[in-house]
């Protein structure tokens, strides 16, 4: 395959994927965030990997331009790798959420491509951390990839960026996931707070 009919193809399936997404579900996500906020809730957003770098600027624009209370545990990086190194990986996040009293009131957002598999050992921390977080009642929602995983099985709300390739699972995953929740914050039943280049004359 020539980089010309590889670029071609990609953005093809870019292109069948924005088509397949289910905007119910979106629109689920953001009555679910409305809600937390109406509550005084606040929203961890959990992930790792490319997921982790997701989280962090998305607590940026949930606090920014949502107006919302909105934390990432990867953030601290001397948290995390305290925690991990005492206590190990599995518990990392669900640690950090208990210091955190998370709520009922509360929600987690997930940006996941598995979503979560105890089985496979994979991301088990996200599996543990939402376990825990359905023992508080707090909501959870997700972007996650392929069927979800545990994400897809426990959440309020979870849009999965629909497969058209098994060889591009991840880059449209974790592309998709940004494109979703910069329709959520920009969408006017959220939005609080002007962009600045939207907002320049």
């Amino acid at each position: 395959m020539s980089k010309l009919e590889y670029i071609n193809k990609y953005l093809s399936e870019a292109v069948k994927i924005t088509q397949m997404i289910d905007p119910t579900t979106v629109e689920r996500m953001i009555d679910i965030i409305g809600q937390i906020r109406k509550n005084s809730g606040r929203l961890f957003i959990l992930g790792v990997g490319g997921g982790a770098g997701h989280a962090s600027h998305a607590v940026n624009d949930f606090r920014k331009i949502v107006g919302i209370e909105a934390y990432c545990p990867t953030d601290n990086v001397s948290e995390l790798t305290a925690r991990i190194n005492d206590d190990g990986w599995d518990t990392s996040f669900v640690n950090w959420l208990k210091g955190s009293r998370l709520t009922h009131n509360d929600g987690i957002l997930v940006f996941s491509v598995g979503g979560g598999n105890a089985e496979k050992k994979i991301s088990n921390n996200l599996v543990v951390a939402l376990k825990y977080a359905k023992e508080t009642g707090s909501k959870i929602i997700g972007i996650v990839g392929k069927d979800g995983g545990y994400t897809a099985q426990v959440a309020d709300a979870a849009v999965i960026i629909p497969t058209v390739s098994p060889e591009t699972i991840t880059p449209h995953t974790e592309a998709f996931q940004a494109v979703i929740w910069h329709l959520i914050v920009s969408h006017p039943d959220l939005k609080s707070y002007e962009m600045k280049w939207e907002s320049t004359k």
